[in-house]
């Protein structure tokens, strides 16, 4: 006599939870992930403006690679321009919230500083 097999895999319930958990974790992604790249984007326009002579120079330097890149979160009046011995180093902190569902937002939090030396 044979016994019984027992069944294996996950419930129906169980799978519907799973991609639940998973569309949320994926429209947040979505979300999020355009403001990931600006962030990036902005990173390399300040490793390239702070090669400018004055801090006006470097804001606007700034401000053409936003307009190419496409960055709206920061502008070059809103950059941290400071020098560290000979070296001008540019840094920026911003925000950005995205409304999830009802009274839920996600608060992100961007700060970069430029690379000494490149």
């Amino acid at each position: 006599m044979a016994g019984k097999s027992r069944q294996r895999g996950i419930s129906l319930l169980t799978l519907i939870f799973v991609l639940a958990v998973l569309g949320g974790i994926g429209a947040v992604g979505m979300q999020t992930f355009p403001s990931f790249l600006e962030y990036q984007a902005a990173l390399k326009a300040i490793n390239k403006a702070k090669n400018e002579a004055t801090v006006q120079a470097v804001r606007t330097s700034f401000d053409r690679y936003a307009d190419v890149d496409n960055i709206s979160s920061i502008r070059g009046k809103d950059l941290e321009v400071t020098k560290n011995g000979d070296q001008v180093v540019v840094g920026f902190n911003y925000q950005k919230e995205f409304h999830l569902f009802g009274p839920a937002w996600l608060l992100l939090k961007y700060t970069g500083t430029s690379h000494p030396g490149r």
